[in-house]
């Protein structure tokens, strides 16, 4: 693999992955969510994953995988792997509890509620539950956005750019929770900051574990799943927030012209 695109893989995961910061520096300037705003690039983000993964991704891992394996194998292999994927993300999601869960939405006007009842909570502990629960779910995230950006640089744009919006409004429901421990602005934002981060190491430290075993048929494989994890996040995750902070036309407002621009910019690389 070229170094030049392992460079703009990680390049792309690390934007994607600090896009957790802006919803931290929401909870620390802004006095009030701007739900219509998330539910329609909540949507929008939704949409760019769904067409990209179902259209692009999955017919590249078939491709791959059926070349090597056969038309039927292939088929299957590509089949399994994309629902492997999601199972993989949806047994995550089970592991961790609610309250731990980044992907939980939370609102600005949260922060301006008393903190001192939840500071009994000790930080240490409140610290270690978030780190583990922001690392357990950024990994397949940032793998998702590393892989694809490896495979086709153009499709890792458009990827990073959806996981990006997708992160904002995790980054208040980091930040939310770490202020209701510290009853700190800046402590909010800084963890929500640096929970990002984690996205572009696990990215990278997923490709150095499969680099050495990667061929054609891994490739496919983890592309299919690839897939399946952005399917499972924008249906299970995405869609459920972007009703939850805007109303429901403008999540479909959103969806669609997700996957208009996804469309449209897959054809003007034909």
């Amino acid at each position: 693999m070229e170094s030049g695109n392992v460079l703009l893989a990680f390049g792309l995961t690390l934007f994607a992955g600090l896009a957790t910061g802006i919803g931290g520096a929401l909870a620390f300037f802004a006095d009030r969510t701007n739900t219509r705003f998330l539910a329609v690039a909540l949507g929008f983000s939704a949409g760019v994953m769904i067409y990209v993964s179902m259209i692009e991704i999955f017919a590249k891992a078939r491709h791959s995988l059926t070349a090597v394996l056969g038309e039927a194998a292939g088929s299957w292999a590509t089949v399994g792997s994309f629902f492997g994927g999601i199972f993989l993300i949806a047994v995550i999601d089970r592991l961790i509890p609610s309250y731990e869960n980044p992907h939980e939405m939370h609102r600005v006007e949260e922060i301006s509620e008393n903190p001192v009842a939840h500071r009994e909570r000790s930080l240490l502990r409140m610290g270690l539950f978030m780190a583990l629960a922001i690392a357990i779910h950024n990994f397949p995230e940032g793998l998702a956005t590393f892989i694809s950006a490896l495979q086709e640089p153009r499709l890792g744009f458009a990827i990073a750019t959806a996981v990006a919006i997708h992160n904002i409004p995790e980054g208040i429901a980091v930040a939310v929770p770490v202020y209701y421990a510290t009853g700190s602005r800046r402590k909010a934002f800084f963890y929500s900051f640096v929970s990002g981060i984690l996205e572009p190491v696990g990215a990278v430290a997923g490709y150095f574990i499969l680099r050495s075993f990667i061929n054609d048929v891994l490739f496919g494989v983890v592309f299919a799943g690839v897939a399946g994890i952005m399917v499972f996040i924008s249906l299970d995750q995405l869609l459920p927030s972007a009703r939850e902070y805007g109303e429901h036309h403008l999540t479909v407002y959103g969806l669609v012209a997700g996957m208009v621009v996804m469309a449209v910019s897959l054809l003007l690389f034909i």
